[in-house]
């Protein structure tokens, strides 16, 4: 049974390169005392559309990385990566279903999390920036496609070794990020958990008047929605505050 005076738990499976969630999702959460966060990791280090790095995101790799979180008693298991926004949702959704089955907790994914934030705010159009290789940006537009979310326009930075992406500054995102957002998408997005997106949300909501949506946030979001606890402070997203 659980305490209900206790602070809700929040699980975490995260990529084994990932040096970006971990922090992020502690800014964000700054001094609040209704929640922690708890993560393990699994191999991954490498992103491409090639079948070694699809075996990274393997569903029984997952359900073993949230059984262990489970033994610690959190009430949400997270997927903090964005695979399934390349593999397509059903492979989270998948994956989600298994946690659940395993362990009985409540459970999502990165890409989930988006394509919830997408049905609650009415966003059908977005701008997207990545750090990933044109290849794998084609395949997400195609995924999306699928589930009614137009891409109006996207960036890729080419990399594919996952330790990379958290080395990009946020400012090396900011051209790309206002060049998007001129074209007026219902919102920017950064798609991946290991890029420094979410320090440039507030300012650039505020220039450009335009959503913006970071992965780490996103994730988080659904994360507390489903703990039962209360959003994030505006600042990391004006839509999910």
């Amino acid at each position: 049974m659980v305490d209900a005076h206790r602070p809700r738990r929040i699980g975490m499976v995260v990529p084994s390169s990932n040096t970006c969630l971990e922090p992020m999702t502690y800014r964000m959460l700054g001094e609040r005392e209704d929640v922690t966060v708890h993560s393990t990791r699994i191999p991954v280090t490498r992103i491409a559309l090639d079948v070694d790095s699809d075996k990274q995101f393997d569903v029984d790799g997952m359900r073993r990385a949230a059984e262990l979180l489970a033994t610690a008693g959190v009430d949400v298991i997270a997927w903090n990566g964005t695979s399934g926004s390349w593999l397509g949702p059903e492979h989270d959704r998948e994956i989600a279903a298994e946690i659940t089955a395993a362990t009985g907790v409540p459970a999502t994914t990165s890409t989930l999390a988006y394509l919830d934030a997408f049905a609650e705010f009415g966003t059908s159009r977005i701008g997207l920036v990545t750090p990933y290789t044109e290849d794998v940006n084609a395949q997400v537009v195609d995924r999306y496609a699928k589930q009614g979310i137009t891409v109006a326009g996207h960036r890729a930075l080419g990399l594919s070794d996952n330790e990379s992406f958290a080395r990009v500054r946020p400012d090396e995102l900011l051209p790309a990020s206002l060049e998007l957002a001129a074209d007026r998408p219902d919102a920017l997005v950064f798609l991946c958990t290991n890029l420094y997106g979410a320090p440039l949300v507030a300012d650039l909501e505020a220039r450009t008047g335009v959503a913006a949506l970071d992965s780490v946030a996103v994730t988080l979001w659904r994360c507390l929605q489903l703990a039962g606890v209360p959003p994030l402070a505006s600042r990391w997203g004006k839509l999910l505050g």
